[in-house]
């Protein structure tokens, strides 16, 4: 089976970590976020997986490797501009089969996509969207289904859920080619706008699923993530990498991850952090609930709180108290 993941976004709301880490291979307790989502898929039966890349795509390539991940065939397709999630997909169909996944590039997810594939095929679909129920839909665009899980409507955010449940989109489908025809070569098209309203009554369907979702987009949904992935480990609530340095005198965790060759001096304290590699925490200073990219310093005596989030290579002055802030280099 094969699948396209749409890694081509900038990550904006990640800035300043996604100036110079491409968000689809952030780093997410001890691996690039996409690591997880190509083993997800190569569990549930996916043999090639092609990403679509366009901001920083040779540094996704240098992370994850020009052919394979741990086994998964990988294809590059990198597009001249942004084209929209359908637009993407179009400009990669020479290298699509009869029948694809296309997948989101910034969800964390554990559903099993195998049983949405095969519902595909026993509905006899053009196009089938993996949904996941929501408590309140007025953030959100909702799927309305038929008895028969054909798609009948969109509607944005109402303010209550409709008969049956509110259901979203989850940015996983399975497609068959055809369905590229309805897309334009050349352009921005959206799968959600355009393409899908399209296929109303011409096979398009909805797949209800349970499961974990998040999309990693933003900083508290990072840190959420690496919550839900340090909670599954067996080895516990704090990820380190090699080579840390850790004072006696400090503290580290819970719910933190260190990368590679990063220092925590005497006193100070990480607790629901992330540190990328060789980042420095210096004397009675605090990191709790943001993320510190690779080599920054965060200087004696400060504080960082409520999803602060400092470049690789800042330095945060000593004594300073941010929350909530964005540090640049």
């Amino acid at each position: 089976m094969q699948a396209l993941v749409l890694a081509g976004g900038e990550g904006t709301r990640l800035r300043p970590l996604t100036n110079t880490v491409p968000k689809p291979v952030i780093p997410l307790v001890g691996r690039p976020f996409l690591g997880y989502m190509i083993e997800w898929l190569a569990a549930h039966g996916f043999t090639e997986v092609i990403l679509s890349c366009m901001f920083l795509a040779g540094d996704i390539r240098r992370v994850l490797g020009d052919s394979d991940w741990k086994g998964t065939r990988l294809h590059y397709v990198e597009e001249p501009e942004p084209r929209g999630t359908a637009g993407a997909v179009k400009f990669a169909e020479d290298v699509l089969g009869d029948r694809f996944a296309v997948l989101n590039g910034d969800i964390l997810t554990d559903f099993d996509i195998s049983v949405l594939w095969r519902r595909h095929e026993e509905l006899g679909g053009r196009a089938t969207i993996t949904l996941m129920e929501v408590d309140d839909p007025s953030a959100y665009g909702l799927v309305l289904r038929n008895p028969d899980d054909s798609v009948s409507d969109f509607i944005e955010k109402p303010e209550q859920a409709p008969p049956g449940g509110a259901f979203v989109n989850a940015g996983a489908y399975v497609l068959e080619h055809d369905v590229l025809d309805l897309v334009a070569p050349e352009g921005s098209v959206s799968f959600e706008r355009e393409v899908f309203p399209a296929l109303i009554g011409d096979g398009l369907y909805g797949f209800p699923t349970e499961g974990y979702w998040l999309d990693i987009g933003t900083p508290e949904r990072y840190l959420a993530a690496t919550r839900y992935l340090l909670d599954k480990s067996l080895a516990g609530d704090i990820h380190l990498g090699e080579g840390c340095e850790i004072a006696s005198g400090a503290r580290v965790g819970p719910m933190s991850v260190l990368g590679d060759l990063c220092r925590v001096e005497d006193g100070a304290v990480v607790e629901q952090a992330v540190l990328f590699d060789r980042a420095q925490v210096e004397r009675d200073a605090l990191v709790r609930d943001s993320v510190v990219g690779t080599g920054a310093t965060i200087g004696a005596g400060a504080r960082l709180e409520d999803e602060t989030i400092v470049a690789d290579g800042a330095v945060v002055e000593p004594g300073a108290a941010l929350s909530g802030a964005r540090i640049e280099r």
